[in-house]
């Protein structure tokens, strides 16, 4: 058996998908033959193979110079047959920032703004920021000096902005795509009181054949609410298979897009449900998943509606797009800011034929299997074993 520790900043899937992942991926590779405990700054240690390592440091973060002190003195008095980790740290085997590429991420996070002026001042002010200038100089050091640490990124679109940005060697740099938890089967209890629930929101029946696009995320900005919304006031206006109506889940901000909503005429279109605990059970009763996101280095939400066997529309800058084929099980829009050809692929899937046959190649292809986390684990513990071959020899 493999002893394995996995380093988080902090220990709390309600944070988000990068937390929830290393839980996930931590609860499968325990049926893999690998022990893992998660380290972490802060969070919450509810399970047994969970440790928080500096749970009285100040302010909600932790500086990645005090957290690396407390590992180091934890590895003084605990072996670990590999160090996964997904921060920057220089005694990691395995490097797997669940962000992507800091330098990407900066440069794609101020694209997402519409005005130029507003987005270079972001691009100013985010290297100007310290906590964020301290990960960026830590992964630089780890990328380009002769370390041996391997860098396993969530996409190829990863592994490219590892190139690009670092020149990092090809023996220290290997793709493993992103994998999500395989539900078995929905609430279906929960998923009908949501049905009814967003029918109510939005004035319509069953019998109205609406179709249902969600859209789920925290960043609304950065993962294309705007362009999305702009699209459905294009869709509002023109005459499609089927009506179409916009889901939009995520604990994020709602005015200013509920503002836009009014402006593009589709207030009656789009409704905002807040945070949702279990994503799966509002898959199932919608009917495309879209995520015109500026930046995603692999979204989960797209690996769970492939899973779900739902059509999905996303950009060239989600890494997630690797994981199915343009026009057979969905649509891949060039850039976020296209809300013509965006609302061009909404229209095509809100035909109930274009959708079927969507579902029907993403079930023959077997891409539940493809993005599931057993897979992804399954790489990952091939790695490990190359890591710990490598350090016999």
């Amino acid at each position: 058996m493999i002893k394995a520790a996995i380093i988080i900043e902090r220990a709390d899937i309600a944070l988000g998908g990068a937390e929830r992942s290393v839980f996930e991926l931590a609860s499968k590779l325990s049926t893999l033959n690998v022990k893992v405990t998660v380290l972490a700054a802060k969070g919450q240690m509810d399970a047994k193979n969970v440790k928080v390592l500096c749970p009285n440091a100040s302010g909600k973060r932790t500086s990645l110079k005090q957290f690396e002190y407390a590992l180091k003195d934890h590895f003084t008095r605990n072996h670990y047959d590999i160090i996964h980790s997904t921060l920057p740290l220089p005694f990691a085997d395995v490097y797997q920032p669940r962000g992507g590429a800091y330098p990407e991420s900066i440069v794609r996070n101020a694209a997402s703004y519409d005005s130029k002026v507003v987005s270079s001042i972001k691009l100013i002010t985010h290297y100007a920021n310290i906590r964020r200038s301290e990960l960026l100089n830590a992964e630089r050091v780890l990328c380009t000096r002769g370390s041996s640490t391997v860098t396993a990124a969530l996409s190829e679109y990863v592994a490219e902005h590892f190139r690009r940005h670092y020149n990092i060697d090809d023996d220290r740099l290997v793709t493993i795509r992103n994998g999500v938890k395989v539900a078995n089967k929905v609430d279906t209890d929960e998923a009908y009181k949501l049905q009814t629930q967003i029918y109510t929101m939005l004035g319509i029946r069953q019998a109205d054949d609406a179709v249902m696009c969600l859209f789920a995320a925290n960043n609304f900005r950065l993962k294309g609410l705007t362009p999305l919304i702009k699209a459905m006031g294009i869709l509002t206006k023109q005459k499609t298979a089927r009506p179409v109506y916009l889901v939009v889940a995520g604990s994020g901000s709602s005015r200013a897009y509920r503002h836009l909503a009014e402006k593009v005429g589709a207030s009656d279109r789009v409704i905002f449900l807040g945070k949702l605990r279990h994503i799966q059970s509002t898959l199932s009763i919608c009917d495309i998943a879209v995520l015109p996101t500026y930046y995603d280095p692999c979204s989960r939400f797209i690996l769970e509606a492939l899973a779900a066997a739902k059509p999905v529309i996303t950009t060239l800058f989600n890494g997630a797009s690797e994981a199915f084929v343009d026009k057979r099980h969905g649509a891949i829009i060039d850039r976020p800011g296209d809300v013509k050809g965006l609302a061009r692929a909404i229209a095509h899937f809100a035909n109930p034929a274009n959708a079927a046959e969507a579902t029907r190649a993403i079930v023959e292809d077997k891409l539940r299997d493809k993005v599931s986390i057993l897979k992804h684990g399954q790489k990952l513990v091939t790695l490990y074993d190359s890591i710990l071959k490598r350090n016999r020899d």
